[in-house]
């Protein structure tokens, strides 16, 4: 490989990886915000149909007996936490602040005796897709499979104090710049 060429690739990854590489810019310094948000909510997750969509879940792909089987009513205050106010004002007024904090308490608040990592994955991308945000208008996901899997685990591994940060990631990974 000639210099040219590779200059021109490593432009090319540049390029293609400019966003990414500023929202890990903006992490190592602090400053990541919430910003590209979608503000008109269509779908708003209740328990009832959350529980129809794990109980879906689980005769989809299978899990123990444990699987989706509440511990206490945690997971009625998470799904009750993303629609809460103050002021008349939702403390999380964007579908995707919505949908990270939804990701984030499910996973931390371990309310299923087995599956929550799962259960708060598939919630998540759920209610992106009920909001009509989870796939570009081209019909591509705006989320890799991979990057679910990689969101799921750093929620789950992070510390209580990391919270905000972790849900600004998430929003940034999901917003209208992807």
């Amino acid at each position: 490989m000639n210099y040219r060429d590779e200059t021109t690739g490593i432009l090319k990854v540049l390029n293609d990886y400019t966003y990414a590489l500023n929202v890990l810019d903006q992490y190592d310094h602090q400053l990541l915000e919430i910003s590209d948000i979608t503000t008109q909510n269509l779908f708003e997750i209740t328990y009832e149909s959350a529980m129809r969509a794990i109980v879906g879940l689980r005769d989809k792909f299978g899990g123990s007996s444990l699987f989706g089987n509440e511990k206490d009513e945690s997971f009625q205050g998470s799904l009750a936490a993303i629609y809460q106010t103050f002021n008349n004002e939702y403390l999380y007024p964007s579908v995707e602040e919505k949908a990270a904090n939804l990701l984030y308490f499910v996973v931390k608040n371990h309310s299923f005796s087995d599956g929550n990592k799962r259960i708060a994955a598939f919630l998540f991308v759920w209610f992106l897709e009920r909001n009509n945000i989870l796939y570009h208008t081209d019909g591509t996901m705006k989320l890799a499979n991979n990057t679910l899997v990689a969101l799921t685990l750093m929620i789950a591994e992070s510390k209580p104090e990391e919270k905000e940060m972790m849900v600004k990631v998430v929003v940034n990974l999901i917003n209208n710049r992807n």
